[in-house]
Order: C-alpha cells, then sequence, then structure tokens
C-alpha cells in the first residue's frame, strides 16, 4: 500500500506524532494561560497605611421572613445585611458540597483589620471553609482580629452578582448588600449563617446571599 502523505511530506504515521506534538504544546500553553490568568486576577492589591473601613457591618430584622429556592435549596433569611470592608484574602471552590451554591469566599477586615500597619504583621489563610491567621507579633490584641474579621461565603443571587464576586482581588474595598440566611437542600444538608462578629470556631462564618455588590481600589 501507498503511504499517504501530506503537504508537509509526512507519512500518516508522521503526520500523528506530529498533530499530538502540536496539540500538547497547546495544551502545555493553554494551562500556563490559564495559571497566569488566575495568578493575576488573585493578585493583591497593595494599600497604604491607616482604617480604611471605619463602619462596622449593619446588620437588622429582615424586611421578610418569606422563604425562596434555587438549585433545589430552600432559603430562609436570618437577617438583612450591609457590608464594606477590606478584602483580606479569597479562595475559590469548586468541589465541596457548598460550591453548587456558593463559589467564593472572602476574609473581609474593617476598622483596625483593614490598616495596613495591622495586617503586614499577620498571615492569613483559607482552606475548607475556614479562615486562619498567625502573626510574627500582634499589634492589637487577638479579640480585636476575629472581632473585625471573617470569613464570609458567598452566594451569588444572580450571574451578575457571581461574576462580579469572582473578580475581585485582594485588598479591594468590598461593599455587598444582601442577606444573612439559611440553606436546607432536599438532601438533608443545610447551611447556616452566624449572627455575630464575636463568635469564632464551627459556624462562627456569615453565610450571606448577595443581592449586590461593589469593590473599588479605594
Amino acid at each position: 500500500m501507498t503511504a499517504v502523505t501530506d503537504p508537509l511530506g509526512l507519512d500518516m504515521d508522521e503526520w500523528i506524532d506530529w498533530l499530538k506534538e502540536r496539540l500538547g504544546r497547546l495544551v502545555l500553553v493553554g494551562l500556563l494561560a490559564m495559571a497566569g490568568f488566575t495568578w493575576w486576577q488573585g493578585r493583591a492589591l497593595a494599600q497604604p497605611p491607616g482604617i480604611l473601613v471605619a463602619e462596622e457591618p449593619r446588620q437588622t430584622e429582615p424586611a421578610s421572613r418569606s422563604t425562596w429556592t434555587r438549585r433545589n435549596h430552600t432559603f430562609t433569611p436570618l437577617a438583612d445585611f450591609t457590608l464594606r470592608a477590606r478584602v483580606l484574602s479569597r479562595e475559590r471552590y469548586r468541589f465541596d458540597r457548598a460550591a453548587e451554591l456558593s463559589p467564593v469566599d472572602f476574609v473581609l477586615g474593617w476598622g483596625p483589620m483593614s490598616d495596613t500597619r495591622v495586617l503586614q504583621s499577620l498571615s492569613i489563610s483559607q482552606r475548607g471553609r475556614w479562615y486562619f491567621w498567625t502573626a510574627t507579633h500582634l499589634p492589637i490584641p487577638a479579640g480585636e482580629v476575629s472581632s473585625h474579621s471573617a470569613n464570609m461565603h458567598m452566594i451569588p443571587a444572580s450571574r451578575v452578582v457571581e461574576n462580579k464576586l469572582l473578580a475581585v482581588r485582594p485588598g479591594q474595598l468590598l461593599e455587598l448588600q444582601g442577606q444573612l440566611i439559611r440553606a436546607d437542600g432536599s438532601d438533608g444538608w443545610h447551611w447556616v449563617s452566624s449572627l455575630s462578629r464575636l463568635d469564632t470556631g464551627d459556624g462562627s462564618c456569615e453565610v450571606i446571599w448577595v443581592e449586590s455588590v461593589r469593590a473599588t481600589d479605594r
């Protein structure tokens, strides 16, 4: 049988090898581009020293007690919630149970925890829907770290809100409005928001139904 050739002068086997090599390079380039974009989007924005957000989060009784459903979950409002805070860290979630509702968590800080002079002494990390911090030395009491920062689970109320949340960078100032909620899945799973900024440990994170969000550099 006569070998099949192409304009490059390659027979079929050589063509397949050539194609595999080029596709492998394309995949590698694509992965590197995705990694670069993720790094670029997640890079921290530098801020000058000083308290950037003086006001506390505002929590009030819900305007309505009516529940609603979405993606096989029932949502119960626990409180209306508005917040302005500095983004100290962000973590994207795709594979845990809560990721069906919440694609991202933010560690948010206000008061002394929005001040670069305080934050430069702290190391902040997130994993497993938790927030952790360590310090070389504490420029403020440990209680103030806990009472002026929190790991908050974001449940976007719309695709537009979701896209805005996913574009937020550490260091930016975040303004959001929504509700602290309880979510109950049809499979028996549930997720309940904290209603206090003073608690720590299991159950201390806010679960927020985010209706509007705005991120600014200052």
